[in-house]
């Protein structure tokens, strides 16, 4: 050939059919289907049945009710990338996906399609039918959309909480806690919504600012109480926010280890909050000097005047009198207060509830004569928080002061409305009765929980300390769309029957028929046989369970243990489970209601960890909301970008914190979704095409050994993080080796070898055999995440790679030491060094326009080093010294040793375009043994 010869012919240019562009909107949809067609999870949870190793993450419910948001799928793709990642190290893995179905954001929605007049008009059945249709359509929906995330699990058999069976079980745990004697019927204050007509459980209600009535209220002591204390007048003065709780007071709480004063003009407070009350009234009243002083057990059992009604309020010492507000003197109304209640407990005080369902006052207003009769009609049927005009005006000069003060006060989470405190009667699961081996429910709780490994681990601290602060559990709601409280209520007592035999025949009733039949059949039919005889003086509970309380039975209900469904067909898995996944809110809900009923019927925790991710928000932390329109939905992001961009967002989110979500940060995802893809098809591109071709570990040059060797390193550490589900440090450490000693170094260098040298080129053959291992590792460490590209990638690879392979699911985890041995023989630190000096020099020479490759470069070294001039890429490195009519272009120091950077003094290889060759329209030996062999 001559001097104006092609020689890019005769390249051995890299060829793979794995495409530059992924089109995953287009083609993904392909390749779920194709998997769901053939069933792929059955095949995963199978593939390892005989490991030792399991893995069971256990499904917290999403409620049936809307399309996905950006949450559900950050907590869906979390699930899905640990279960494969512990398939892919080899366990045995289950993954039953599942929904809560009952519950009254549902029934809101039917009530909405119908109108609240229609709804009420509804037979109970009918309604639930309803209720049950809209929940089964956003089962298919949201189905659809996890799957299409690229989720694998059980889908075909997913668990429904309102599904027979489950509905039975859910039951039978309630028949637990009563063999246990852990629930009670009981009137007590609890928060109410009175916006939707329920009661509410702790994890229900959500703080937000509102605006609230803050009055002085001057309580006149008793004339007899009055002359005890040896004093003509005396006038405590209460603080309260809530003045429509005035009605229902019956006690004045004193701090049992504090002093009080009596003042010059009769007014009695806390000796420590004097000054801050007399401040705080000096605007409309002077309460006077102090007079007198008296100890809080001095005024116990004395009797104060309710200045609303005239009524008699006892003054009593409770522990949660504070001293940092108020005027140490607190309102006690037992039917509106928790601390209330407590305290009233132990002075037999009365509970009054003068509120309805609906907020409003009752005609108890009127029968009890909690207000002036005068004033009944503007009370009665009145909602409580419009009517703090008429209480100002009762109160008189009683009422010291009045101001509008901005608190954060609990609200509903489903109307958004303030919610009250408000007795009533419901049924409690008991926290603090001992009932195992002298331990009450809270306290087994707590002990389970150290036992529970907790990422992050602050988590555990958070939920120990909810439920050593939780009262008992209000399980009962007043709702429609749930299951009942199935247990009959003898008309002349009052009492439930709670007798076994008749709970577990209504068990199997509602496992054959669904718990429907509470409210289609009657009481006979619903008795067994020899309790026929009782169904005229029953009556049926109208109570159904919350929601949380069939969300907790799914440990029961679904994994594998002595409580499960009869009959059902969940492959789950076991109790307890290794994980549960859900964000941090959980802590207040399912991860609670779930320890609580696992540790009352089955004695220890449901979960072996625990592990939480924050919330998602927009670009600048704002919550995502339609009237903001900063709403991005998943489904949108997978029309646009793809499901794996989406994915590679959660894996490379720190998701233990709240995380943002932008079309800009997708973008940014994209990119290094861009990286991977291309380093795969660069190695794809390059890999030996047939097993013959592969070499020994003999073979592998020092360069390849070192490669492989920091591979093993590498993906030794991000297995580690993997193992801690510290995902995006894993795919930091792998992205960090890919642009750097992978693309930047090795793959760099590798590029003459593989074009130019022959075909059969020992060293060339070893490169290949190199990047298929690189291969092998990289693929195998994105498919838990990249499940689709590492399998796309698989289906593109030489039968070199598949071997005896099916696809990406069936590859193990070899590491490069168990194929090669990777001993070293050079010192790659010193290499390290030497290459950072020269690219540093390198740089500086281009931009001054001296040299425009690093082939142009021969290299003056102190001493013979073969490798160099493969690693640094240039023409030549000589280890003589340099003739001093050479021009030096740069020269750096490593351990105190020289380099001196010249121009290469001979020809270009057209081929290769090394400078190496005496006679410039010459080839270098290599190359032209190259193109004589073709």
């Amino acid at each position: 050939m001559d001097a104006n010869t092609d020689y890019k012919q005769t390249l051995i240019l890299p060829q793979t059919s794995f495409p530059m562009r992924a089109n995953l909107p287009q083609n993904e949809p392909h390749t779920y289907a194709k998997w769901r067609k053939e069933r792929i999870y059955h095949r995963l949870k199978n593939a390892h049945s005989q490991s030792k190793q399991s893995f069971v993450l256990h499904d917290g419910p999403p409620y049936a009710n809307g399309h996905l948001h950006i949450g559900h799928a950050l907590n869906k793709i979390l699930k899905d990338i640990i279960v494969k990642y512990h398939y892919f190290k080899g366990e045995n893995i289950r993954y039953t996906p599942g929904w809560d179905c009952h519950g009254l954001p549902i029934e809101q929605q039917v009530e909405q399609k119908l109108g609240k007049a229609k709804k009420d008009s509804l037979d109970k059945t009918k309604l639930r039918e309803l209720c049950r249709e809209h929940a089964r359509k956003f089962i298919d929906i949201q189905s659809q959309e996890f799957q299409d995330l690229g989720v694998f699990g059980d889908f075909e058999n997913p668990y429904k909480t309102m599904d027979f069976a489950f509905e039975a079980q859910i039951y039978r745990l309630l028949i637990e806690l009563v063999k246990a004697g852990l629930l009670a019927q009981r009137s007590k204050p609890i928060y109410w919504s009175w916006a939707c007509e329920t009661a509410l459980a702790d994890a229900e209600v959500e703080y937000e600012d509102k605006q609230s009535d803050s009055i002085f209220v001057a309580f006149a002591l008793e004339n007899e109480s009055a002359k005890k204390l040896g004093i003509t007048q005396g006038k405590i003065i209460i603080w309260t926010t809530t003045p429509w709780t005035l009605p229902a007071n019956v006690a004045i709480a004193l701090s049992p280890n504090e002093s009080y004063v009596l003042t010059t003009n009769g007014y009695i407070v806390a000796s420590a909050l004097y000054e801050k009350v007399r401040a705080n009234l000096l605007a409309n009243l002077d309460i006077g000097e102090i007079d007198k002083h008296f100890q809080s057990t001095q005024l116990e059992g004395l009797k104060a005047i309710n200045p609303l009604n005239s009524r008699e309020s006892l003054i009593i010492l409770g522990e949660h009198v504070s001293m940092n507000d108020g005027t140490g003197a607190v309102h006690t109304a037992p039917g509106h207060g928790e601390d209330d209640y407590y305290v009233g407990l132990k002075y037999d005080l009365a509970v009054i509830m003068p509120v309805d369902d609906s907020g409003n006052f009752s005609p108890l207003i009127e029968s009890m004569q909690l207000v002036p009769k005068e004033y009944v009609h503007k009370f009665v049927g009145k909602h409580i928080f419009d009517t703090h005009k008429d209480i100002f005006e009762i109160l008189g000069d009683a009422l010291l002061q009045k101001s509008v003060i901005t608190h954060s006060y609990p609200h509903c989470w489903r109307s958004h409305k303030p919610v009250i405190y408000r007795a009533t009667t419901q049924w409690f699961i008991l926290l603090d009765k001992p009932f195992y081996e002298g331990q009450t429910l809270k306290e087994l709780a707590l002990s389970e929980l150290q036992k529970v490994r907790f990422y992050p681990s602050n988590g555990r601290n958070r939920i120990s300390s909810m439920i050593e602060n939780r009262p008992d559990w209000c399980i009962s709601r007043q709702r429609d769309w749930g299951v009942p409280i199935a247990f009959f209520v003898d008309k002349n007592t009052g009492e439930p029957l709670l007798d076994i035999a008749v709970l577990e025949h209504i068990a199997s009733l509602f496992e054959q028929k669904g718990c429907d039949v509470w409210w289609s059949e009657d009481i006979e039919q619903l008795l067994p046989t020899s309790y026929k005889h009782l169904a005229n003086q029953l009556s049926k509970s109208k109570h159904i369970l919350d929601v949380w309380f069939d969300s907790g039975s799914t440990w029961s209900a679904v994994l594998e243990n002595k409580y499960r469904c009869k009959g059902n067909t969940y492959d789950a898995g076991y109790h307890p489970a290794d994980m549960y996944l859900e964000g941090s809110d959980q802590h207040r809900g399912w991860f609670q209601s779930s320890l609580l009923l696992s540790c009352a019927v089955a004695k220890i925790a449901p979960y072996k960890q625990i592990l939480t991710h924050g919330f998602t928000f927009d670009r600048d932390g704002e919550k995502m909301s339609k009237s903001k329109g900063n709403v991005i939905a998943p489904s949108m992001i997978i029309k646009v970008h793809g499901s794996e961009i989406l994915r590679l967002w959660v894996a490379l989110s720190h998701y233990q914190s709240d995380q943002n979500i932008s079309e800009e940060i997708l973008k940014q995802v994209s990119e290094q979704y861009r990286k991977i893809r291309n380093t795969i098809r660069f190695l794809l591109a390059n890999a030996p095409h047939s097993p013959q071709d592969k070499v020994g570990k003999d073979e592998l040059g020092q360069i390849d050994r070192w490669i492989l060797a920091r591979c093993d390193e590498v993906f030794g550490e991000a297995y580690a993080y993997f193992g801690e589900y510290e995902f995006v440090k894993a795919f930091g450490v792998v992205m960090n080796f890919l642009t750097n000693e992978l693309s930047g170094i090795y793959l760099d260098l590798c590029k003459d070898i593989l074009y130019c040298d022959s075909l059969h080129s020992t060293r060339r053959k070893a490169i290949q055999s190199t990047m298929l291992m690189l291969l092998h590792r990289l693929l195998h460490f994105i498919a838990p995440v990249l499940t689709y590209t590492a399998n796309e990638a698989f289906e593109h690879a030489s039968t070199a790679f598949k071997g005896d392979y099916k696809d990406i699911f069936d590859i193990p985890n070899i590491t490069c030491a168990q194929h090669y041995n990777l001993a070293l023989s050079a010192d790659f630190d010193y290499l390290l060094a030497i290459r950072e000096q020269f690219t540093e020099c390198l740089d500086n020479l281009k931009k001054q326009k001296k040299l425009k490759s690093s082939l142009e470069v021969t290299l003056y070294a102190p001493k013979a080093l073969p490798l160099l001039k493969e690693w640094l890429i240039i023409s030549q490195v000589r280890a003589d010294s340099i003739n001093t009519t050479i021009e030096e272009l740069a020269r750096f120091s490593v351990n105190g040793e020289e380099f001196i950077i010249t121009r290469a003094q001979e020809g270009r290889c057209e081929r290769c375009w090394q400078f190496v060759v005496q006679d410039s329209s010459a080839l270098c030996e290599r190359c032209a043994g190259v193109i004589e062999s073709r």
